[in-house]
């Protein structure tokens, strides 16, 4: 915008200099004229100084349209800048509340008393608090945020952050989870979502390998197909799409019917980068080659989904020593493609779910299923869209 401004006004100035330097001349031309018809005879009807005339009225003509158009673009730049400045969306102060459910008051004085941490990773803490109406809630201190010296540029940093929570409070979906409120506090934000108590799936998954909990194929299919509902309500139901940017078994929560919710939907676009996300053993190969938004995809999600799957499939943490092992291929993915390929899919089963016939083949083809959501080359995976027609069709939810 400044610079469409600049080169309007240089246009208009030198438009006036020119207009002056020509009418200068013209006035010099007009004495000249003057001078030479009183000394000689007089001049015909089609002298030059009737030409003249007619090129100063042309001269006019062209010069007041010139500066009528460049006085319209200007005017229009002035208004849109105008209403610009009134669509901006203002910084607000205090809790935001999108749930009439919880008071301001009472959640500011939640926020300020002990509450029982959850967990945490680099850019935060997840915390359980009890409102004074006794509703439970999840709240985690986001940190982490792009500082900058300028005043402007962080309300630049602050006012979009706000524009993408409350898009993202809009999301409304069985498998997301609902953003109540936000609290802005000074470089940080307080994010109050609705409590699960069973925990996330990392949690679940856990305690399923200590034999502390029974997780059959059932309910790990039905925790596999909520997750991709939810990719594909963000990835095909919104406009404009939104992406997870870090999906992962710690941002899955649980219900008490094992009904999954993703968790910190769009979160990371809160940040300057994706160098978390690219740390995860979730993350795709073109995030892990160049960590930026432009290169992530909803072919991105699809990768990490591809990993809770296989997690689902064989009950094996993706971090476990053996994936670094040159026996395995690096990776939970290379090493469930080379099970796959040999025809040998079934050896990679968690045998706490193995049982009947009819459940192993559907575990055996959601093996496929999972090996091609790892593929290398994003266009190779699937969409959210197909992926809940392959994995609808396995069993009937």
């Amino acid at each position: 915008m400044g610079k469409k401004r600049h080169s309007v006004k240089v246009i208009i100035i030198l438009l006036f200099m020119f207009s002056l330097h020509y009418f200068s001349n013209a006035k010099c031309q007009e004495r000249t004229s003057q001078h030479l018809a009183s000394s000689g005879p007089p001049l015909p009807t089609n002298s030059p100084r009737l030409k003249h005339g007619v090129r100063r009225i042309i001269f006019s003509v062209l010069l007041g349209l010139v500066t009528g158009l460049m006085g319209s673009i200007l005017f229009a730049c002035l208004i849109r800048s105008f209403v610009r400045y009134l669509n901006k969306t203002p910084i607000l102060k205090g809790p935001v509340i999108f749930s009439p459910i919880i008071d301001p008051k009472t959640l500011h004085h939640a926020l300020k008393n002990e509450n029982q941490l959850l967990g945490s990773n680099p850019h935060g803490k997840y915390y359980r608090t009890v409102l004074d109406n006794g509703l439970t809630i999840a709240v985690k201190r986001l940190e982490g945020f792009e500082n900058t010296a300028a005043a402007v540029a962080r309300k630049s940093e602050k006012r979009r952050t706000q524009q993408q929570l409350e898009r993202l409070a809009k999301l409304r979906h069985r498998n997301l989870m609902s953003l109540r409120a936000y609290v802005g506090d000074g470089e940080g934000m307080w994010l109050v979502y609705d409590y699960v108590g069973t925990g996330s799936l990392e949690d679940v998954m856990n305690r399923a390998r200590g034999n502390e909990v029974r997780l059959a194929w059932e309910a790990r299919l039905g925790i596999a197909v909520g997750i991709i509902k939810g990719l594909q309500y963000l990835h095909f139901e919104c406009d404009p799409q939104i992406l997870h940017y870090n999906l992962k078994p710690s941002n899955v929560m649980l219900d008490a019917e094992f009904e999954p919710r993703l968790a910190d939907c769009g979160l990371f676009k809160l940040f300057s980068d994706l160098d978390m996300a690219a740390t995860s053993a979730y993350a795709s190969p073109e995030c892990l080659q160049d960590c930026s938004f432009n290169r992530y995809t909803d072919k991105s999600d699809i990768f990490s989904f591809g990993m809770i799957l296989a997690v689902l499939l064989t009950g094996r943490d993706p971090t476990d020593p053996f994936f670094g092992e040159a026996a395995s291929g690096g990776s939970l993915g290379q090493w469930l493609r080379h099970l796959q390929l040999a025809g040998e899919a079934r050896e990679a089963l968690d045998k706490n779910i193995i049982g009947e016939e009819g459940e192993e083949d559907e575990m055996i083809m959601a093996v496929k299923i999972a090996v091609v959501c790892l593929s290398d080359q994003p266009a190779d995976r699937p969409s959210s869209d197909e992926l809940v027609h392959m994995l609808t069709q396995l069993h009937s939810f």
